[in-house]
């Protein structure tokens, strides 16, 4: 029996200007969760990300300190299915049905810092709008889109995975939340709210057998926990 071990990349830069490269802290996490897998003497026989940086530089730096324990590490393959949905592309088609609801939303989404409640607040009435898919607009994304698409990675992984393989895929967090949906059925809206727990660099496993997959571990942050650091626990 294999598995597929699906990880969110670590701390992104929220409320910069480019939200996708590693902070600081999302580097060490990396690096911590690489540490803790060469401990286990985990060995991936493949590794897949996204073409996110934050993606691929989260792959970067854990696998390397899997290597520095020892393990034999595979090159990284690149799959945008396993990219993050466009949340910037999906804001700016659909607030403007918003704003008449919401007249402080601009304010709140030019400065999340400074509003930081109000901004997942507005966040998640976003979404919710987006995967109702009731308000789309001509050239955004969909959700059922995103969906397709992350079925389809799972797929061309599943063709290739042989019996007894460990895979790592380096993602993101509404990835994992749409795999969640497709492998278990769980309702939308209730995916969605497991969503906003999933942490940064937390590590959800796959049980692989016979082509079927089934959810073993869900949002796992041991490797951040065991340092006793709760810095290092963060959700963006």
């Amino acid at each position: 029996m294999g598995s597929i071990y699906l990880i969110r990349h670590g701390q992104a830069s929220f409320g910069a200007d480019d939200y996708d490269v590693l902070s600081t802290t999302g580097i060490r996490q990396a690096e911590v969760l690489g540490d803790h897998l060469g401990q286990l003497g985990i060995r991936f026989a493949r590794c897949i990300s996204g073409d996110l940086r934050r993606q691929r530089h989260t792959a970067n730096a854990t696998l390397q300190r899997c290597a520095a324990a020892g393990l034999a590490v595979p090159e990284i393959e690149i799959d945008s299915g396993f990219n993050e949905f466009d949340a910037e592309h999906v804001v700016r088609a659909l607030l403007p049905g918003m704003l008449e609801r919401e007249p402080d939303a601009l304010e709140i989404l030019r400065n999340p810092k400074q509003h930081h409640r109000e901004f997942q607040r507005l966040f998640a009435a976003i979404l919710q709008r987006w995967v109702e898919g009731h308000h789309d607009v001509a050239g955004q994304q969909t959700w059922l889109g995103f969906l397709d698409g992350v079925g389809q990675a799972l797929e061309r992984l599943l063709e290739r995975a042989q019996p007894g393989q460990d895979i790592a895929v380096f993602t993101s967090g509404g990835t994992i939340t749409a795999a969640l949906h497709l492998l278990t059925g769980i309702p939308v809206a209730k995916a969605f709210e497991l969503n906003w727990q999933i942490v940064n660099t937390s590590v959800s496993r796959l049980q692989l057998r016979d082509r079927a997959l089934t959810l073993a571990c869900f949002n796992s942050r041991i490797h951040l926990e065991l340092l006793k650091t709760p810095e290092l626990i963060t959700y963006r």
